[in-house]
């Protein structure tokens, strides 16, 4: 569902600008955002690809997508923000991660009386509806709605050409030490499932345990899959070639895919559901 609404109301007849936020709380503006601050590189990419770049005068460190986010200046990193800094910048709007922020800074800010919005998309249709929402409080919603459709349409094409595929295992390793993974709330966990992938630790109740290479020995899965810079193969997985036995292993399973496009809640999901679907086609042909 998208929780979108652009609505004309307010005090003394002003025009306002409202939307819900990840955290089913109501943003309104009373005009477009101009100057806004982003404080996670998921922010970030999810407002260029809103059309709201140029509004965009601050981010955190490691906002690297698209080029241009890497020229904005830095207002500390997403879990320590320095907030004298940020209100230098004078924001009319903040774009907050709703999980991954310090809670006291952003509680801080509120008291402040800064418009906060909290981003934290779960699901596909959850990117696009973020997309959209930046892009009213943005006044870019032509190129924010036709980002959002794009996106849309790619996963449903996918979800299609994947429907009746041949399930595979698959371990999706996101740390190595400690080791760590993902559930199937987890939109990684979501990108196995559109892909005909079955998580072997998609059960899990935290959306990213801790687990044992006991546990992944037990498990057995067909698949090893991590991510890595710019998907270039490593030594992450290295460690597993010394359980021969396992089925990943034996098959040449072991894949990587780029980190940022498969971690972060943006438009570049699509081009990482992509690569991980031919991945899952490659280890199916090798069973």
């Amino acid at each position: 569902m998208v929780f979108v609404a652009l609505a004309l109301y307010g005090r003394e007849g002003a025009s306002a600008f409202c939307v819900q936020d990840d955290l089913e709380k109501e943003v309104c503006l009373t005009e477009t955002a101009k100057r806004i601050v982003a404080l996670s590189p998921g922010a970030s990419e999810l407002l260029f690809s809103a059309g709201a770049g140029d509004s965009v005068v601050a981010v955190v460190a490691h906002s690297d997508y698209p080029p241009a986010a890497k020229k904005l200046p830095s207002v500390g990193n997403h879990t320590r923000i320095d907030l004298e800094a940020l209100l230098a910048f004078k924001p009319d709007l903040v774009i907050t991660w709703a999980t991954g922020n310090p809670k006291r800074q952003i509680e801080l800010l509120q008291e402040l009386g800064l418009p906060l919005f909290a981003i934290e998309p779960r699901t596909f249709d959850g990117v696009s509806s973020a997309i959209e929402r930046l892009s009213i409080l943005a006044g870019t919603e032509t190129e924010g709605f036709a980002k959002a459709k794009h996106f849309r349409s790619g996963i449903a094409e996918l979800s299609e050409q994947y429907l009746n595929t041949e399930p595979i295992s698959v371990f999706y390793q996101v740390w190595e030490q400690p080791l760590m993974t993902i559930n199937s709330e987890h939109l990684i966990g979501k990108v196995l499932q559109l892909c005909g992938g079955e998580n072997v630790f998609g059960n899990m109740p935290r959306l990213v345990p801790r687990i044992s290479a006991e546990a992944v020995i037990q498990a057995d899965p067909q698949v090893i899959i991590t991510a890595s810079a710019d998907g270039v193969r490593n030594d992450q997985l290295d460690h597993w070639k010394n359980y021969s036995g396992l089925s990943a292993v034996k098959k040449n399973n072991l894949f990587f895919v780029p980190a940022s496009p498969i971690s972060r809640p943006t438009p570049r999901l699509l081009e990482a559901s992509v690569l991980i679907c031919e991945q899952l086609d490659a280890a199916r042909d090798r069973l």
